[in-house]
């Protein structure tokens, strides 16, 4: 588990993170949005013991991680700006690798770089950019970590890569009950690949939630009634949004789907339809019931 409690984090008068709060539990995909410099990346490398906060508490499994070679032998992380060794290959820098972390795999390194097609003979220099992030990823799975931490992971992948790369990391946690955290700031490379989500704003976390929940506590009406009828109508329901045109409504509700049905049913509805919301629109009727503009913070 990783527990932050009232992270703070400035550099040279810049404040990068607020009184940062959140729990991560283990064996799950944790991903957290933002706009560029909202704080991902420094929360991350606070995380991995690469920077140490001005104030609060960062600890992985109640250990802090800074300058803690124990913990940091149980993580793998993936910045978003990469450094591999000039002219090195792909097997060479998994000989580095294997000789730092106690875990790392070779028959596990061998299966991820024919996945990826990957000469492993060749200078990364000549690599372009999408394949430089899947050497990286290779290797950071190869170390087998307990817990693994991606930067912008899917930056430069193609749509069939960021799908191999999902599904690896899938069947990772699912074997091996690892944690991984990931960063982005489009919440559609997250949305089927994540079990929890965050959003982090001027250095803060706004919202934070289950997707599972997400997903199923908030759905959108559309009815017709053949009476008049309005708005109060439906006063007995929580809902986020209700516009109405002729004697067709459409709102937002958040509750339990079943429950809302049936209540809707009796009253006999001419048309009644409750449809999914995707998870973009979840997060912006939450974050305006919240007082925020979604779009404003992850542009």
């Amino acid at each position: 588990m990783i527990k932050a409690a009232n992270i703070t984090k400035t550099f040279d008068g810049f404040l990068a993170l607020k009184e940062l709060n959140c729990v991560i539990p283990k064996g799950c995909i944790y991903g957290l949005i933002g706009s560029n410099g909202a704080g991902k990346s420094t929360f991350l490398r606070l995380i991995t013991g690469v920077y140490q906060s001005d104030s609060g508490s960062l600890t992985l499994e109640g250990e802090e991680v800074y300058e803690n070679p124990t913990a940091k032998a149980k993580i793998a992380f993936i910045p978003d700006e990469l450094f591999l060794i000039n002219n090195a290959s792909l097997k060479r820098m998994a000989s580095l690798y294997n000789s730092i972390f106690p875990h790392f795999d070779n028959i596990r390194f061998k299966e991820l770089t024919d996945a990826f097609r990957l000469d492993i003979t060749k200078s990364i220099n000549t690599f372009s950019k999408g394949m430089r992030r899947q050497a990286a990823t290779i290797l950071a799975l190869s170390c087998r970590p307990e817990y693994l931490f991606f930067d912008e992971t899917f930056d430069g992948l193609d749509p069939i890569m960021r799908n191999l790369v999902k599904n690896i990391l899938v069947e990772d946690v699912l074997e091996r009950h690892s944690t991984v955290i990931i960063t982005s700031h489009s919440l559609r490379e997250l949305e089927d690949t994540c079990d929890q989500l965050a959003l982090l704003h001027q250095g803060g976390i706004v919202f934070e939630s289950d997707v599972q929940n997400l997903k199923t506590s908030l759905f959108k009406v559309q009815i017709a009634l053949s009476a008049a009828y309005d708005k109060s109508l439906f006063e007995n329901l929580d809902l986020l949004s209700f516009s109405k045109k002729g004697s067709v409504a459409m709102f937002i509700v958040r509750g339990d789907r079943e429950k809302t049905e049936s209540q809707l049913r009796e009253l006999q509805p001419v048309l009644l339809d409750i449809l999914p919301l995707s998870l973009e629109e979840v997060f912006v009727h939450e974050m305006d019931a919240l007082g925020y503009s979604f779009r404003d913070i992850i542009e």
